[in-house]
C-alpha cells in the first residue's frame, strides 16, 4: 500500500491537474577521484557512493526520463547519438552520483523526511491542483503511468522523499547565509544601469596583411623569449590496441536481438502530443490585478471583434520575447508550460481562442495554431539506429571483455607482440608526444598521455581506455626537455610576431583617430572623416556584446564610468582597440529597485547558499568511497 493510498482514508476528494514534474537532480562538482573499479561491484550497478548503490535498472530509467526530455523539447532534431556526443550520459551519471553524496551526508547527520511530509507535499503543491484541490487516487496513478518512462506510485513518492531530503540538508547547511539590503541594491544597480554608446573599433585582424615581418624579426623576438618556446619531455610508444571499430564489424545483433531492444525502449521513439499556440501576455507583478484583468478584457474583446492576433500579441504582449513573433511560442509538449496554460492551450482545437487564463505570470490569451497527435516510430524507421546502437554495445562489451583478459596475458613489452598474434591484433608505434599533444593512432587521450608519462622504460600499462577502444604500451623512446631552435617554432614565432605588430599598428590607428573624436561636435561625422565608421548601440546593460567587439569587460568598465558626451581614450580588448562615446546614461529608479528587490535577493541568497553548498559537499565527498564500474556503464548505453 502507497503512502497516499493510506491518505485516502482521511481524504475525502481530491482532484489534480498536471502531467508529473520532473523532480530535479541536484548538480554538485564531481571530483577527480571517481574510481573505476569493476571487480568490486556486481553486474547489475553502475556506481557505488559510499556504499549506497546506483543500479543499471536506476541509471536507464533516468537516462530514458533524459532522453525523452530532449526529444519532447527538440521532436526529431536532435538524435540519441548526438547526445551521448554532448556528455548526456556522463552528465546524469554526475547527477546521480551526487544525489547519492547528498543523500549520505544527510544521513550521517540525522536527517530524514517522514510519509506525512511526502504527502503533505504532494498534496499541497500548486501543480498538482485544480481549484484548490487535489485529484483522486486513479489519475494520480494513472497520470504517473503516463510518463517516458511510467513511473509507479512508490517510485514518485520514493523520488519525491530524496528531494526533500536534500533540501532538508540544503537548509540545514546554508540556512545562516544573507544577502544585506546594500549588496541586493549595489547589485540591481550593477545589473540594470544602462548606456547607450556611439562605438568605433580597430579589430586587431584587420592589420595582419599591413603586419610586415623580417627574418630579423623573427630572430630578435625568439631570442628574447626563448623560455615560452621551451619543448616539454617527449616520449614515444608501442602499443597494442583492442579496436573497436575492428569488433563493431563483427557484432551484428540478431533479428530477435533488433526486436527486444525496441520494446525495451520504445519510449526513446515516441513523441508526445504537441500544441501549436500564440499567446497576449499582461503581466501582473507589481501591479494592482483587477486594472491588469480590464485591460486584458479589452484586449480580449478586439480578438473575438476578428482583430489581427499577431497585431495585437506585438502591440499588447508583455512577453516581449514572442511579443516580437507576434505571440508565436512554437509547438511544445504538456509539461512545458504552467498548469493553468497547459490545460488552456491543450483543451482548444486549431484555430480557437481562449478566455482569459490567469497564471502567476499574469493573464494570458490564447490562440491555438495547430496540433499534433502523439506518434511512434516504427522498428523499420528505426531499426538502423537500433543496429548501430546494439553492435555498438556488443562491440563494447567484447572490447572491455578481451581488454581485461589481456591484462593477465601482457605484463612485459615483449607480450605485446605474442598477444597480438595470439587475438589477431597488431603493436603500433607512436611518433614522439609531448603530454599535451595526442599519439599517434590513438588520437587526444590525457588519461594515455599521463599514463605513458608516468611509465618507466620496461613497464607495461594496463589497459588504458581510448577513443578507439583499449590500449596496452610501453614506452620505447624519450627526449629531455629542452630549448628549440628558431627553425623548430618558426610558424609559431611567425604567428605570435604578426599578432604584436597587428596590435601595435590598430594601436597607433587608434590613438591618432582618438584626438580628432574628443574633440569633435559630431563623433559620427568625425569617424567618416578619420575613415573609420562610428556605430551606436541600443541602451544596454554590462557584459552585453557590442559591435565587432563582443563582450568586453575593459570597455565596460571604461564606458560606465564616463559621463553622458564623454570620449574615452583608446581601450584595448582581446580582439579589437576601441573608442567609445557615451550619449546616453540611465541608471534604474527607486520604484524599479523596490519592484525587484525581492526576486534579486532570493537569487543572490540561492546562488550564495548554492555555492557554499557545492563547497561543502567537495570537501564531504573527499571522505566517501566513490566507485564508478565503467564497464557496466558501457554495456548500458553503448
Amino acid at each position: 500500500m502507497t503512502m497516499l493510498d493510506r491518505m485516502r482514508r482521511h481524504k475525502g476528494w481530491l482532484k489534480w491537474s498536471l502531467l508529473l514534474v520532473c523532480i530535479a537532480f541536484i548538480i554538485f562538482y564531481i571530483p577527480d577521484f571517481l574510481q573505476s573499479n569493476p571487480d568490486a561491484m556486481p553486474d547489475d550497478m553502475v556506481a557505488r557512493v559510499g556504499g549506497r548503490k546506483i543500479t543499471v535498472q536506476e541509471f536507464r530509467r533516468a537516462y530514458l526520463a533524459s532522453l525523452q526530455q530532449y526529444r519532447s523539447i527538440y521532436g526529431g532534431n536532435v538524435s540519441e547519438q548526438m547526445l551521448k556526443q554532448l556528455g548526456l550520459d556522463q552528465q546524469i551519471l554526475q547527477q546521480m552520483v551526487d544525489e547519492q553524496a547528498a543523500l549520505a551526508e544527510a544521513a550521517r547527520r540525522g536527517l530524514d523526511v517522514t510519509d506525512a511530509e511526502v504527502a503533505h507535499h504532494i498534496l499541497t503543491m500548486p501543480a498538482f491542483q485544480e481549484n484548490g484541490r487535489f485529484v483522486g487516487h486513479a489519475r494520480y496513478v494513472g497520470m504517473l503511468r503516463m510518463q517516458r518512462p511510467p513511473m509507479s506510485p512508490e517510485e514518485f513518492e520514493e523520488s519525491l522523499r530524496r528531494s526533500l531530503l536534500i533540501d532538508k540538508l540544503r537548509t540545514a547547511l546554508t540556512d545562516w547565509v544573507t544577502v544585506t539590503d546594500k549588496e541586493v541594491e549595489e547589485e540591481f544597480r550593477r545589473r540594470n544601469e544602462k548606456v547607450k554608446l556611439q562605438l568605433v573599433s580597430f579589430p586587431i585582424d584587420s592589420f595582419r596583411a599591413e603586419a610586415s615581418v623580417t627574418d630579423a624579426d623573427l630572430a630578435s623576438w625568439f631570442e628574447s623569449r626563448k623560455e615560452q618556446y621551451r619543448i616539454g619531455e617527449r616520449r614515444k610508444v608501442r602499443y597494442l590496441l583492442v579496436d573497436l571499430e575492428a569488433l563493431r564489424a563483427k557484432s551484428q545483433p540478431t533479428p530477435r536481438e533488433i526486436e527486444s531492444a525496441y520494446n525495451e525502449s520504445i519510449e526513446l521513439y515516441t513523441t508526445p502530443e504537441q500544441v501549436r499556440a500564440s499567446h497576449i501576455l499582461l503581466k501582473t507583478e507589481g501591479k494592482d490585478e483587477a486594472e491588469v484583468r480590464a485591460a486584458a478584457e479589452k484586449v480580449l474583446q478586439e480578438v473575438k471583434a476578428g482583430g489581427d492576433f499577431a497585431e495585437l500579441a506585438k502591440k499588447h504582449s508583455e512577453d516581449e520575447q514572442s511579443a516580437k513573433q507576434g505571440g508565436d511560442l512554437d509547438y511544445f509538449s504538456r509539461g512545458r508550460m504552467v498548469p493553468e496554460f497547459e490545460q488552456a492551450a491543450f483543451s482548444l482545437e486549431p484555430g480557437q481562442v481562449s478566455d482569459l487564463v490567469k497564471t502567476q505570470f499574469g493573464f494570458h490569451i490564447i490562440k491555438v495554431v495547430d496540433k499534433k497527435p502523439a506518434t511512434t516510430r516504427t522498428l523499420e524507421e528505426v531499426r538502423p539506429q537500433i543496429v548501430d546502437q546494439l553492435s555498438y554495445e556488443k562491440a563494447s562489451a567484447r572490447a572491455a571483455d578481451l581488454a581485461e583478459a589481456l591484462e593477465k596475458e601482457v605484463q612485459a613489452p615483449a607480450d605485446l607482440d605474442r598477444a597480438a598474434k595470439t587475438h589477431g591484433l597488431t603493436v603500433q608505434e607512436s611518433d614522439f608526444f609531448t603530454r599535451d599533444e595526442p599519439i599517434t593512432g590513438l588520437g587526444p587521450s590525457p588519461q594515455a598521455a599521463a599514463e605513458a608519462f608516468a611509465l618507466n622504460q620496461g613497464q607495461v600499462s594496463g589497459a588504458v581506455r581510448v577513443s578507439r577502444g583499449y590500449a596496452f604500451f610501453t614506452v620505447t623512446d624519450k627526449q629531455a626537455p629542452r630549448l628549440p631552435g628558431l627553425d623548430e617554432v618558426k610558424e609559431k614565432v611567425r604567428e605570435d610576431v604578426v599578432k604584436e605588430k597587428a596590435k601595435e599598428l590598430a594601436r597607433q590607428k587608434a590613438a591618432s583617430v582618438a584626438a580628432s573624436l574628443k574633440r569633435a561636435a559630431d563623433f559620427e561625422k568625425a569617424a567618416k572623416a578619420a575613415g573609420t565608421e562610428a556605430k551606436t548601440t541600443e541602451l544596454v546593460p554590462r557584459e552585453s556584446p557590442l559591435p565587432d567587439i563582443g563582450v568586453s569587460a575593459e570597455v565596460d568598465k571604461v564606458a560606465f564610468s564616463l559621463p553622458v558626451g564623454g570620449v574615452s581614450d583608446p581601450i584595448e580588448t582581446d580582439t579589437a582597440l576601441a573608442i567609445v562615446r557615451v550619449v546616453e546614461h540611465v541608471q534604474p529608479t527607486s520604484e524599479d529597485l523596490e519592484t525587484g528587490r525581492d526576486s534579486l535577493r532570493t537569487e543572490m541568497l540561492n546562488e550564495r547558499r548554492g555555492r557554499f553548498f557545492s563547497a561543502y559537499m567537495t570537501k564531504a565527498k573527499q571522505g566517501m568511497k566513490i566507485e564508478v564500474n565503467r564497464e557496466n556503464l558501457q554495456r548500458v548505453l553503448g
